[in-house]
Parts: structure tokens; C-alpha cells; sequence
């Protein structure tokens, strides 16, 4: 199993609009490979001193932290499923999505499970 893991920080007030469009993408991800898609709205996020998810994605007061992952059965069907999500039209960035979320916080990576009990 391969893991495509997302931090990342969206307007509170926006959250069935968030849901709306993970929802149209997960589409899109299950299309290319992808086993399971999990998006996570933020109920106990504390503030860090010296590292939080809040801090890492350098959320405003007007927002909340999400984690999401992606599961996929192996590396190659993650990297696969990646390029073509992102080159597919309907994942391509749309005016309203600055107003929801700001991609340039967002913080993901590919990671190998290494317990799965």
C-alpha cells in the first residue's frame, strides 16, 4: 500500500464547497488507481510552540486545518495516477478555489506504509 498524504488549511465558511469539489476530485483520483480518498476536517488541532499543523500551513484565523490521504496499492499506481489527475481537465484550478484554499500552503507527499494493523 502507498499513501498520498495533505496538509492543508481552508476557509471555515467554505466548507461545503471544499466538500463539493474533493468530492468531484476523489472522482478523479478512483478513475487513475486510487483505493480510498479521506479528507478530514479539523476538530482538535492545537496551536504548537515550536511545530503544529496550524503553523505548517500557516492558517489564518478564518480557517481550518484539513489532512487528507489518498490510497493506492502500490508507488508506481500513486505516481501514475498523480500525473494524470493533475493534467486532467477537471482538476484544473478554478476561480473560486483561492477564495476556498490556497494551494501554495498546502503541504503533500507519497509515503510507503510501513504498519497497517
Amino acid at each position: 500500500m502507498y499513501i498520498g498524504g495533505f496538509v492543508l488549511a481552508v476557509k471555515t465558511a467554505e466548507k461545503a464547497a471544499y466538500l463539493e469539489a474533493a468530492a468531484e476530485a476523489a472522482a478523479v483520483f478512483r478513475e487513475y488507481g486510487a483505493t480510498r480518498v479521506v479528507e478530514c476536517w479539523g476538530d482538535d488541532v492545537p496551536e504548537g510552540e515550536l511545530t503544529s499543523f496550524p503553523m505548517a500551513v500557516k492558517r489564518g484565523p478564518d480557517e481550518t486545518v484539513l489532512f487528507s490521504w489518498i490510497e493506492f496499492p502500490d508507488k508506481a499506481t500513486y505516481e501514475s495516477c498523480m500525473e494524470r489527475s493533475f493534467s486532467d481537465p477537471r482538476m484544473q484550478m478554478t476561480e473560486e478555489m483561492p477564495m476556498i484554499m490556497d494551494p501554495k500552503r498546502m503541504i503533500y507527499g507519497g509515503f510507503e506504509a510501513i504498519l497497517d494493523t
